[in-house]
Order: structure tokens, then C-alpha cells, then sequence
């Protein structure tokens, strides 16, 4: 794997020299071939593509001049020093090529938000306006454009002229939209916002569970503390690993709630639109965008820590785990749901590299300390230390949770299951299948707790008919699920039923080329069905594979050997 991303990384410098030397103007050449103008260029953009902000930068800043040859110079500069949190440096920068006429996107972009900053919305407003000419190819611009020339403008306008101008947007936005013109009401004080902040958050077919965060801020501006604590309670039940509204909840609790969002701010609000524009970008994986726009809402509003969140997200995404670990480590002295939510994200990048005995020392130690944890933190400890297979400890985390809640709860189904799956893993058996029965009393359309139940009865060689019936049921839940269709077809092989089993096995061979099992469980059907050399192509496929165990591997030889 290294070696081909070392070829690629070849490749890609050839490629960037190519591209680099015929954007050049000729008579340029002999000044940029000198020194380290050419090395120095393509250092700094490797890094940039790998997210490597700052050390882009120490490259990118020493090629004065560079913007007047090289049409992506200033752009792909740019991105280096916002994303290394140089705001005010990529001001100057853009200043700089506004008196050359080589101002873009990006810095005409830069140069609002600095004014925006300093509330001169009249200059804002004409590097919005400008960006806004520029035509941009991308329809998350547009967007966004529209979006900042609304707000730099609210000063000359009314509530119905600024929720006009939010009306014309494409209709691709509506539900970017209709959180503007909630924010639009707030902001101009409307009898209206409440109401629409009551319609926005009631959708059920978008996640706006955070905004029930602005909704209280909004409530607390008003000193109406006892609706703002009702909708607290209310939105924490719903969405339980919310980390703003954990945070929420805890502040109100010890009485110390102080909003970061303030939505009279033209500042804070422009800051939550870059969220949403970093949010979408990330979602494609484009990181380097969506992280500039998170540096964007940072610069206007530096105190709210979801931003952090996301950055760090991101570049756990893209395995810079040094800056996420740092980013981590600054929300984790926040306290609160701040300081478990970062020790979780830690522990997760200890496991990525292959610390997992750190990773479950540091986490067991975080857990001790946070005092404020509430019974959905107990649960995704229990999973952590489950996934980690410290079986023994998580089965005491899960009785805990059991304990303490009614089988009516929306937690029990899922801690019995998971309780199960532990005390299966140890070999438990009596008590895992215990708990699999009262996980699907307290929820009976549970798909994968009846896959794991039904599948373990077939290993077993007990109750199949019954297995086979639940199935059934099952693929019906979950249609075209690989493992559920898989334990169907292994359940109708069981009970010796091998072209109805082979129907099964074929079609979970489809939906998952490369799992050791299913292609296992395919070689066996056909051999049972008389195609012995295909049963032995999948055999010899399943030996082959990186994934197989070794007992799988075993068996495999064995069958190879002396067929079934």
C-alpha cells in the first residue's frame, strides 16, 4: 500500500510540474526555474492536498510574487492560511492582490468576513456583492453568497424584504432556507419566532435537533427560563447523544447556562452558515473546503465548540490524528459533556493506532472522573469496552443500565442485545440467549437481534425450523441485507433444502463478494448440490482472503482435502 502511494505522490508531482509550467508566462521561466521557487510550490501543495495546513504555509509564504504567473498560486495560499487560523495575515494577502486586480473567490471572500467581523457591513456587503458577480460553478456558493449579502444588508432592510431575498434562493435549499428565515424573525424580534422555531425543529424528515440549542438561547434572551428548561428536557430525551444539547442540559442543571450564540449578531449567524456550508462539504469528503469554512465560523464566532468538533472530525477523517489530538485536547478543558465526548474521540484515535490497551486504560480513567455522565454514556462506554472485548467489564456497565430502566425504555432492547452479544463471547451461552429473548420481548422487529439469535440456534444445531421462521421475518425487516440473507440460506441448508439454500447463499455472495463465511457457506451448497469444482474455486477464494481466521482456514483445507 505504501509503495503505490509513494508511485502516486510521483505521479502527482509530474502531473503538478506539467500543470505549473504552462500556466507560467515564458518570460517568467528563468526566474522561477532559480532556487527553490518550483521545489518549494509543489512541497507546499502536497502538503495542502494532504491537510497539512501549517507546514504548507512555512512552503507557500516564501514565493513573493508567484501570484502574478501562476493563476493557483494565491488561491491554494490562501487556503493554507486560513486553515492554519492566519485570518488576519490572509487579509492582508488579499488586500495585496486586490491592488494587483488578481483578487478572487477566496480573497474577496476573506476581506468581507474581516469587515463583517468589525460590523462595517457596507464593505462587507461590496466584497459579497462581488463574489456574488463572480459567477461561481459550484451551487453551495451561490448559496452562500446569497446568503452573506443578506445579512451584511440587514441594516437597509425590513423583515419582509431580507425573507424575500431568502425566498428566491433555489429551491435545492429549502431546508437551509427555512433555518434563515427562523434566524431572520429572531433577529428582527418577530412574534413569529417562536413558532417557527417550534415548526423547524418538529421535522422528522431533517435532523435539526441542534437548533432546539438556538431555540433556548433565543428562550434565555427573553428571560423565559422555565420554557426554555421544557424544551431542554424534551430535546435531550430525543436526541440523547446531542453534544451541545448534553452540554445544555448540564449547564442548566448546575445553573451557569450562558449562551454562545446570539442570533441579533450578524457575526454569529454568518458563523452558523459557514457551519452548514462545512457540514455539506465534509459529507463529500472534501476537507479542505469544509475546513476553511470551519475557520471562517470560528474567526466570527470563536466560542461556540462545535466548530472545533467538526475540524476535528475532519481530520480524524482524513487520519491527521496529531491535529485532532490537539483540537481534543482544547474542547476536553471545556469539562462537561465537552471533556467525555474528546476523551471518547481520543481513545477512538489510540485504537486507530494501534493502542488499544491505552486506549481502554485512558478511557476507563475519564469515565471514573465524569461526574456528570447520564445512563447514554454509560451505554457508549459499555460498547466501547464491548468492541475492545473487555466483555466482563462492559456486561457490568450494561446490568447497571438494565437495572435502572423500565423494559419500556428505548435503551433496553438495545442493552439486553448488546449484554447478549457479551456474555456470548465468554460462552455464556444460557444467559446471552436470555438476554436476546427479553431484548426482542421489549422490541420485537429487531432484525439483527433476530439474526444473531436465529444464526446461533442454526451453529448450534437447535431450534432451525423456529430459526428459519424468524428469518424470514427478518429479511422482510431488513431486505437484502448480506448477513440476514446469508443466515436464511445457511438455515434452509441445515435443514437440507439446497436449491432453495443456494438461491440464498448466491444472492449474499452478490451483496458481499469478499466475506470469508458467505463465500464459505456458497462452496458448501454447491457442493452439496453436486458442482464440486465450483464449491472448491470458493473454498480455495475463502483461503486466499486476508480476513479468513485461522480456524476457518483449517476447516477449508480439510474440505478441500476430502470434500463435505
Amino acid at each position: 500500500m505504501k509503495k503505490l502511494n509513494v508511485i502516486f505522490n510521483c505521479i502527482l508531482q509530474i502531473f503538478f510540474v506539467i500543470i505549473f509550467l504552462s500556466t507560467l508566462k515564458a518570460k517568467n521561466l528563468d526566474k522561477f526555474n532559480k532556487g527553490n521557487y518550483i521545489s518549494d510550490y509543489f512541497s507546499g501543495i502536497l502538503l495542502l492536498n494532504e491537510n497539512k495546513y501549517n507546514k504548507s504555509y512555512e512552503y507557500l509564504k516564501n514565493l513573493d510574487g508567484l501570484e502574478e504567473n501562476h493563476i493557483n498560486y494565491s488561491t491554494n495560499y490562501i487556503y493554507s492560511l486560513v486553515n492554519s487560523e492566519k485570518i488576519n495575515e490572509a487579509f492582508i494577502y488579499s488586500k495585496k492582490l486586490e491592488k494587483k486586480s488578481l483578487d478572487t473567490f477566496q480573497s474577496d471572500l476573506i476581506t468581507g468576513v474581516f469587515y463583517l467581523k468589525r460590523k462595517n457591513f457596507d464593505l462587507a456587503k461590496k466584497y459579497f456583492l462581488k463574489i456574488k458577480n463572480r459567477n461561481s460553478k459550484f451551487l453551495l456558493d451561490d448559496f452562500l453568497t446569497d446568503s452573506l449579502l443578506n445579512w451584511s444588508s440587514l441594516s437597509n432592510l425590513n423583515l419582509a424584504s431580507a425573507q424575500n431575498n431568502i425566498e428566491v434562493m433555489s429551491t435545492k435549499f429549502e431546508n437551509l432556507k427555512e433555518i434563515q428565515k427562523v434566524f431572520l424573525h429572531c433577529y428582527y424580534q418577530s412574534q413569529k419566532t417562536e413558532l417557527l422555531f417550534k415548526k423547524l425543529i418538529s421535522n422528522k424528515k431533517v435532523d435539526f435537533s441542534r437548533y432546539n440549542y438556538f431555540y433556548v438561547s433565543y428562550l434565555v434572551g427573553l428571560k423565559n427560563i422555565e420554557r426554555a428548561k421544557a424544551i431542554i428536557s424534551s430535546s435531550t430525551d430525543l436526541y440523547p447523544n446531542n453534544l451541545l444539547l448534553q452540554q445544555l442540559n448540564i449547564d442548566f442543571e448546575k445553573g451557569k447556562f450562558k449562551s454562545d450564540f446570539n442570533c441579533q449578531n450578524q457575526s454569529h449567524t454568518i458563523a452558523e452558515i459557514f457551519y452548514i456550508t462545512a457540514n455539506a462539504m465534509s459529507t463529500q469528503r472534501m476537507y479542505r473546503l469544509s475546513n476553511f469554512y470551519l475557520n471562517l465560523a470560528k474567526y466570527l464566532n470563536d466560542d461556540f465548540q462545535t466548530f472545533e468538533t467538526l475540524l476535528a472530525e475532519n481530520y480524524f477523517n482524513i487520519e491527521n490524528f496529531e491535529l485532532a489530538l490537539k483540537i481534543y485536547g482544547k474542547i476536553e478543558k471545556k469539562g462537561g459533556a465537552y471533556e467525555w465526548y474528546s476523551a471518547k474521540q481520543i481513545a477512538k484515535i489510540l485504537i486507530e493506532q494501534k493502542k488499544k490497551k491505552q486506549a481502554v486504560t485512558f478511557l476507563e480513567e475519564r469515565y471514573e472522573k465524569f461526574i456528570d455522565r447520564n445512563i447514554y454514556d454509560k451505554f457508549n462506554y459499555a460498547e466501547f469496552l464491548k468492541s475492545n472485548e473487555q466483555f466482563k467489564k462492559s456486561i457490568e456497565i450494561y446490568t447497571e443500565i438494565i437495572n435502572s430502566i423500565k423494559k419500556t425504555h428505548e435503551l433496553y432492547p438495545e442493552a439486553s442485545d448488546a449484554r447478549g452479544v457479551a456474555f456470548e463471547r465468554i460462552g455464556e451461552w444460557e444467559r446471552a440467549e436470555k438476554d436476546f429473548l427479553s431484548s426482542l420481548e421489549s422490541n420485537p422487529n429487531q432484525a439483527y437481534v433476530i439474526n444473531y439469535l436465529a444464526y446461533s440456534w442454526i451453529e448450534k444445531g437447535i431450534k432451525i425450523k423456529k430459526s428459519l421462521g424468524m428469518l424470514e421475518k427478518a429479511n422482510k425487516l431488513k431486505s437484502n441485507d448480506p448477513f440476514i440473507v446469508d443466515s436464511l440460506g445457511w438455515a434452509l441448508f441445515k435443514l437440507e433444502r439446497y436449491e432453495d439454500s443456494k438461491k440464498y447463499l448466491q444472492m449474499a455472495v452478490q451483496l458481499m463478494p469478499a466475506d470469508p463465511v458467505i463465500n464459505d457457506h456458497y462452496g458448501d451448497v454447491l457442493w452439496k448440490s453436486g458442482n464440486n469444482i465450483q464449491a472448491r474455486y470458493y473454498w480455495n477464494y475463502v483461503l486466499n482472503l486476508e480476513e479468513t481466521k485461522p480456524d476457518l482456514k483449517e476447516n477449508i483445507k480439510n474440505k478441500l482435502l476430502s470434500g463435505i
